[in-house]
């Protein structure tokens, strides 16, 4: 799916939400691996990626090419500093319906209005895919993050107490989160 707008952040500096290309592959990763690294709060840890550059370019063009699902980065000052995306949860009649919102910034972007303009983003490219709910889960400590999502529409629908294992601070609990569209 494409997708292309321009912000201006909360210090002044333009930032470009855009789908990711081919050409992001490398940027895409890195990008990836550096979040993971900054923050307790994503799915998994870098030592458990094995993405390669050429898998990510095969990612991106799919995800291009697909009307359902989109992979967005956030490009400030030429570089890579976010990413988000939607997919969908299944594709049989029953969950068609669905898609999952996911979204990492660099800590070094945090409060300059990066993650609510993915966010944002990712809410509409589901509308136009057709989607009529879409879902996320977060870590319950992650405040800023629920407060973003509750402000666009974000309601809680349950709690995984053991969601995630940290290898930090052991069980970690995940909210569900969902927005009808």
């Amino acid at each position: 799916m494409e997708y292309y707008k321009e912000i201006k952040l909360k210090d002044s500096r333009p930032c470009i939400i855009r789908s990711g290309n081919e050409e992001d592959a490398e940027g895409v990763l890195e990008n990836f691996i550096k979040t993971h690294t900054e923050t307790d709060n994503l799915v998994s840890y870098p030592d458990e990626i094995h993405y390669t550059a050429e898998g990510e370019r095969d990612l991106l063009k799919n995800k291009k090419e697909s009307p359902l699902m989109v992979e967005l980065i956030a490009v400030v000052d030429g570089k890579i500093v976010g990413i988000s995306g939607i997919d969908p949860l299944g594709r049989s009649y029953k969950m068609a319906h669905r898609a999952n919102l996911g979204i990492s910034v660099e800590k070094a972007y945090w409060g300059l209005g990066i993650g609510r303009a993915m966010t944002e983003a990712c809410i509409e490219c589901a509308r136009k895919a057709g989607y009529e709910q879409l879902e996320l889960e977060v870590v319950s400590e992650n405040e800023g993050a629920i407060r973003l999502y509750e402000s666009v529409g974000f309601k809680e629908f349950g709690r995984n107490p053991k969601g995630f294992r940290s290898r930090e601070t052991g069980y970690q609990e995940l909210i569900s989160m969902r927005l009808e569209l």
